[in-house]
């Protein structure tokens, strides 16, 4: 077991501060969001693990159910729940045209996104950034957030452009009112 993992074991982000639980991204649970990759609660393969662990750092295909009537836009955060720090890390950020109804594997790259989306800033870089958990921290979580808004997402006035501004500090400043959410969650481990 790799020495700082095991120190930094029971030191985990938790849900508290996900996406999911922000007051201004509360919505009903309308969207089923899924993955021909892997199941709900179910091992993420390694071709979607960050390529410094020989993963292919291709986002895995994702559905989900028709947003409802007044979908603007829809916005995918993808967190890590369980890195050993304060808050997660967003692996993911991007903003989906409503016509979107899914993205296949690698939809999520930062040089050449799928049609009709837009990725933005991550904790750690742009576009999809696979999992690369600490060898020996345990199982981490990713979240697969998705969530119908009503408006478009941006920034408050006089802040950074969406295309700039950093992932917390879009979802802390979103206004849009939120139609429908879901969220997959896979996990994986070193």
């Amino acid at each position: 077991m790799n020495l700082l993992g095991k120190l930094l074991r029971n030191r985990r982000a938790g849900e508290a501060h996900a996406a999911w639980n922000l007051p201004q991204l509360q919505g009903r649970e309308l969207l089923s969001v899924t993955s021909r990759r892997f199941a709900d609660g179910g091992a993420i393969p390694l071709e979607h693990a960050a390529r410094h662990i020989r993963g292919g750092n291709l986002s895995p295909d994702l559905a989900w159910s028709p947003p409802p009537a007044g979908t603007a836009q829809l916005l995918l955060v993808v967190e890590d729940t369980d890195v050993p720090i304060a808050r997660p890390a967003v692996h993911c950020l991007a903003l989906i045209d409503p016509a979107v109804t899914h993205l296949d594997s690698g939809a999520l790259a930062a040089r050449r996104p799928a049609a009709g989306v837009r990725v933005l800033r991550s904790t750690i870089g742009r576009g999809y950034q696979g999992p690369a958990p600490i060898k020996g921290h345990g199982p981490h979580h990713y979240t697969f957030q998705l969530f119908a808004l009503s408006g478009a997402a941006g920034t408050a006035p006089g802040g950074p452009a969406a295309d700039r501004a950093r992932p917390r500090a879009l979802l802390s400043s979103l206004t849009a009112p939120v139609l429908a959410r879901g969220r997959l969650t896979g996990t994986f481990e070193r």
